[in-house]
């Protein structure tokens, strides 16, 4: 009997981790024009974020109760014991229908033990919690401990994330008509965090896509903690450029262990549009867990 962690793919965890930890990936639903596809699957964001500078229309659903069921399955046929990080129930109904899964399989497989965390994070927030999870397991951590360290990390994980059209978060209603016209014009570009309660939430505005990088950079001094002994996300869409920038000052400025470099996939994509940017790391650290990085 294996203790997996898993997870889905709005956590945007890289190719690289995925394959070198064998981890097991649910794909997160898109509907282009009618059509279902399944991010990382039968989607990529390359091919994404053509689609969606098309004007094609594009939605997104949570993953099903159907869906969980097929890919629990597996484990519970196989007797593992399974951990999965969840995105956030402040932006969709993920937890409750993988909750509902769970309690389907359980009838079948009684034994089958399952740990369903409300991450409260979104892209790479909580893909840089399956890495640092994973990289402790293969370290030798035990079950106990990295179930504590998984809700450790989802507790104090910050989110600094800016975008650079208004328009898509109008749209998706988290933005008002009012702010999307007047933020047009002004060129205004948001400062966007998760909040206690996993939703996102803008707390600043600031004029100019150059600005917007810097201040969300600041937030990472104001917040992290001991950034020299972690490994912090990044995250974006489309430019590369504003990405590079990022990496750079990240290690220049603040001499963090590592960075997990993301690609923001369909499931954030959708609402925020290809001009999005994010950092992710820790605003606490704790020796015990540290000891396994």
């Amino acid at each position: 009997m294996a203790f997996c962690i898993i997870t889905d793919s709005a956590s945007d965890v890289p190719e690289r981790v995925i394959k070198e930890y064998d981890l097991h990936v649910i794909p997160t639903p898109v509907t282009i024009e009618g059509k279902d596809y399944f991010d990382g699957e039968t989607i990529f964001p390359d091919q994404f974020y053509e689609v969606q500078a098309s004007g094609k229309e594009i939605s997104t659903y949570h993953v099903s109760q159907n869906m969980f069921y097929e890919h629990f399955l597996p484990f519970a046929e196989r007797g593992d014991e399974v951990l999965y990080l969840c995105f956030s129930t402040g932006i969709a109904g993920t937890f409750n229908a993988a909750r509902l899964a769970y309690e389907e399989i359980q009838e079948e497989y009684p034994g089958f033990q399952l740990t369903i965390i409300d991450t409260k994070c979104a892209s790479v927030g909580y893909g840089l919690v399956a890495e640092r999870l994973l990289c402790m397991q293969k370290n030798g951590a035990p079950k106990e401990l990295l179930i504590e360290a998984a809700h450790f990390f989802c507790e104090h994980m910050e989110h600094a994330v800016t975008v650079v059209e208004l328009g898509y978060l109008f749209k998706g209603g988290r933005l008002s008509r009012t702010s999307f016209l007047a933020g047009t014009v002004l060129d205004i570009k948001p400062i966007i965090i998760v909040d206690e309660n996993g939703s996102l939430k803008a707390v600043e505005k600031v004029r100019g896509w150059k600005k917007a990088q810097k201040r969300i950079l600041t937030m990472v001094g104001e917040k992290g903690k001991n950034l020299e002994n972690q490994v912090v996300g990044v995250c974006y869409g489309t430019d590369r450029e504003a990405y590079e920038y990022i990496k750079k000052e990240l290690v220049e400025r603040y001499h963090v262990k590592g960075l997990l470099e993301g690609r923001v996939g369909c499931a954030i994509g959708a609402h925020t549009g290809p001009g999005i940017l994010g950092i992710v790391f820790l605003n606490e650290t704790d020796e015990k867990y540290d000891a396994y990085l």
